[in-house]
């Protein structure tokens, strides 16, 4: 077992405050945002929530906390869904939370190379906005893309609706500044596609989770507008069908498919229920749907329409609207966003970040679907995700008119369900959102073993006073010494 961390001492506590100054501290009062995440599943404490406004002062707290070996907690946007961006008491001493929302600069926008290097605080749509400014395209988008901030995306490598044209976070940075657990800055802000020079920490870093260091900047990869875009929400003839609607679909568009989305009637339901002004496109809503997006040049509407032809003639697409105008547009995105907020309202006894092989997602809907019918019956599901890169929301409620804290006691069972599932079906527990403090035991459970060590010995190589972000990804005590 790794040394125990140290509660803060007032002197420590002092000295920080003194370095960044009345602006650079959240105060009790304020502090209640940083301490719980979007679901309320955990709560966290600290010592003290600091807000550096650049990236020596990240350095300095990070050294500081290293020689008095006090826990690290860097906190984004605080979007995400596994607990990673706060410390539970029991968890351990009151860290320091490290907040970066100060840091929000634009340093630099590169026609030439195709890239915008922004500080860790400048929030998604920021970044969107600012690529939008110089006439190009930054295509990392989802639904809490204004909150969500740059540094956090990095840090959890989050995907969004845009993976299956433009890749994963990870694939969108060019170069990386970080301060390491020591305290030491990663100068590693470049805009070179092409670098082999030894062992490319930019990428250990991202989907890191904050435990091998903070991202205080980065320099990210931009693409060009496109023209046109055109949106399609479909009814598909059965689930089975997706996976070979979007093959044909590709097959007449080719790369310009940025984005199929599959839908279940559960969902679907709840945002009818929940969201006001929600409108669904179709007459029917049973079964399922997919909300299809293209972008490129001119002619890309008639190829849209020739494909979605060629579907229906193969009976694969039953019925299907194309949006004629931007606010068309964001009306059939509007279902799929803010279908985790209807989810919310409903209330779910656990949700599934959850990716399988393409040519395997039909299969583990089933085998997912009749595994928990016969262990609960009467459980909702409402499966719902990125059929393009096989990431599925596949998320548990409880019988309609039962309260989900009547569930509570059986959502690790639920849970346990869809991973062994997943895992038999050669996918991933978590697809998008890491590791966090939810699912530790679960890389133990499912993890290559070879891994694990890695993940472990990296850790202990590069924090070995494990201060940064404890018990996210490796937990607490676990990393050898």
């Amino acid at each position: 077992m790794n040394k125990p961390l140290n509660t803060p001492s007032d002197a420590f506590l002092s000295g920080l405050r003194d370095l960044l100054g009345p602006k650079g501290v959240v105060e009790s009062d304020d502090s209640a945002r940083f301490l719980e995440e979007p679901r309320g599943q955990y709560h966290g404490h600290a010592a003290l929530i600091a807000r550096p406004a650049d990236t020596g002062q990240v350095a300095e707290i990070v050294r500081r906390a290293a020689i008095e070996r006090v826990g690290v907690v860097p906190y984004g946007g605080g979007t995400g869904l596994v607990g990673g961006q706060l410390l539970e008491p029991a968890a351990g001493p009151p860290p320091i939370v490290l907040s970066l929302e100060r840091m929000k600069n634009v340093r630099d926008v590169s026609v030439a190379d195709a890239a915008l290097t922004v500080e860790a605080g400048v929030t998604v749509k920021a970044a969107q906005e600012a690529a939008e400014g110089a006439g190009l395209l930054f295509p990392l988008s989802y639904g809490s893309e204004g909150t969500a901030q740059i540094g956090g995306a990095l840090a959890t490598n989050a995907g969004g609706v845009q993976v299956l044209r433009y890749g994963n976070t990870r694939d969108l940075v060019l170069g990386l500044e970080a301060v390491m657990p020591d305290g030491t800055v990663l100068n590693g802000l470049k805009t070179l596609r092409k670098d082999n020079t030894g062992f490319d920490i930019r990428h250990l870093l991202i989907g890191s989770e904050g435990a091998l260091g903070v991202v205080t900047a980065a320099t990210l990869r931009l693409f060009a507008q496109p023209k046109r875009r055109e949106t399609a929400f479909l009814k598909l003839a059965e689930h089975r069908v997706a996976p070979t609607a979007l093959r044909a679909l590709q097959a007449v568009v080719g790369e310009q498919v940025t984005a199929f989305e599959l839908m279940s009637e559960t969902g679907l339901g709840f945002v009818m229920e929940k969201i006001e002004g929600a409108r669904m496109p179709l007459a029917d809503r049973s079964g399922w749907h997919a909300l299809v997006e293209v972008s490129g040049g001119d002619g890309l509407r008639d190829a849209l329409e020739t494909a979605l032809g060629e579907a229906f003639e193969q009976g694969w697409v039953v019925d299907a609207v194309l949006a004629e105008s931007e606010a068309q547009r964001q009306e059939l995105w509007r279902l799929r966003e803010e279908m985790p907020i209807a989810n919310r309202m409903i209330g779910a006894v656990c949700s599934h970040d959850v990716s399988v092989p393409i040519s395997k997602l039909c299969d583990f809907i089933d085998a997912a679907d009749a595994a928990l019918a016969a262990a609960f019956p009467g459980l909702r599901v409402n499966c719902f995700g990125h059929l393009g890169d096989g990431n599925l929301h596949y998320n548990a409620f409880p019988p309609a008119g039962e309260e989900r804290a009547a569930w509570r006691d059986r959502a690790q069972a639920i849970s346990r369900i869809v991973h062994d599932q997943t895992h038999a079906f050669g996918g991933s527990f978590s697809a998008e959102h890491g590791v966090g403090r939810l699912k530790p035991g679960d890389l133990e459970r499912y993890g290559d073993p070879a891994k694990v060590a890695a993940i472990r010995s990296i850790k202990a190589a590069l924090d070995p006073l494990g201060i940064m972000n404890p018990g996210a990804v490796v937990a607490i005590g676990e990393a050898p010494k």
